[in-house]
């Protein structure tokens, strides 16, 4: 049986320069060094035509031009070149590609849950007491850590049992990678006692914190599987007694974790502890014009450091680039 014949592909064409490209490319690298004319001779082409062309090879690296004169780049690098462009755009389009998965992630969360509310039991259970509160958030955390806190905090009351009984177990719970707080509080209550200081604890052992001027009421979500809810909407939890409803509903937990992102996203970052003055400490010598190098230097610490506190900052700020960052925290008084 005869072998069909084998093809190679011309390489260059696979890349992306069309036939008229890749003859011009061979006779530069046959001339060596040639002019327009020579090249429209040697192509039998007019020396328009052929200059468009060559501007094209040049614009993609692998023809350059001295004082009118072509001269090829190697192939293995002409080739290469032309390589390391598609694997950009492969890149490219690989982060288009994570961007579009990331921004439908919600939907699948809201997919699954609305079929898990149709097809399962719907769990809720009534509890009673701080202790009950507190101790629950835990015991959740055990089963799977680290686990993902997300409480809102609406009132002073409280705000003041939290500092008082509850935010060091919760902290020390952080400390064991057991879970992961973020809270958003009303500003007004980081003034009463206390209360400063166990949140400035509460981000140095990873938690997060925002502050809205009015907190709808108390909520929380424990991960994906959990959330709690006050017996009264609105209303706070010492009040009641602490009633709270615990709910294992995948469609209860991921409605309120959907506000609770809401509101996360209008909050404003309370910055506490090292790692907000490290920011701050950036952002504010960064205004007056210092360089990265400047700023070490001033702060006794390493560029890496530098440039970490300022990836800080913009994640913190949900800024796009630096100036954005520093325009924001202007506005937020982060700078004075």
């Amino acid at each position: 049986m005869r072998d069909e014949p084998h093809t190679v592909p011309d390489p260059f064409e696979t890349l992306g320069l069309d036939p008229a490209q890749t003859s011009l490319y061979t006779a530069v690298l046959r001339l060596h060094r040639a002019t327009r004319t020579d090249l429209a001779q040697a192509m039998d082409g007019s020396v328009e035509t052929v200059g468009r062309q060559l501007d094209d090879l040049v614009r993609l690296g692998v023809v350059d031009e001295q004082s009118g004169h072509y001269l090829p780049r190697h192939p293995a690098a002409a080739l290469g070149r032309l390589i390391a462009r598609r694997l950009d755009r492969l890149a490219e389009e690989s982060r288009r590609i994570d961007s579009a998965l990331g921004s439908i992630r919600h939907l699948i969360r809201d997919y699954d849950a609305g079929r898990d509310y149709r097809s399962g039991p719907f769990t809720v259970e009534m509890a009673s007491g701080a202790d009950v509160l507190y101790e629950s958030v835990l015991g959740i955390a055990v089963q799977a850590p680290p686990m993902q806190l997300a409480t809102a905090v609406p009132d002073e009351r409280t705000m003041t049992d939290f500092v008082r009984k509850f935010a060091d177990p919760w902290i020390d719970a952080q400390k064991r990678e057991l879970l992961r707080v973020q809270v958003i509080v009303p500003v007004s209550t980081v003034v009463l006692p206390g209360v400063r200081d166990q949140l400035t604890r509460l981000v140095e052992t990873g938690g997060r914190v925002r502050t809205l001027d009015r907190v709808p009421s108390w909520f929380m979500t424990a991960g994906d599987e959990v959330a709690g809810l006050p017996a009264l909407w609105g209303g706070n939890l010492p009040d009641h007694a602490y009633n709270f409803y615990l709910v294992r509903t995948p469609v209860i937990v991921g409605v309120l974790r959907t506000l609770f992102d809401e509101l996360w996203s209008r909050a404003v970052p309370l910055l506490l502890g090292r790692r907000g003055e490290g920011m701050m400490q950036v952002l504010r010598l960064a205004a007056q014009g210092m360089s990265d190098e400047s700023i070490a230097r001033q702060l006794g610490v390493s560029v890496r450091t530098v440039r970490g506190r300022f990836a800080d900052a913009m994640t913190e700020l949900g800024a796009q680039s630096r100036f954005h960052a520093g325009a924001e925290a202007a506005r937020r008084g982060w700078l004075r």
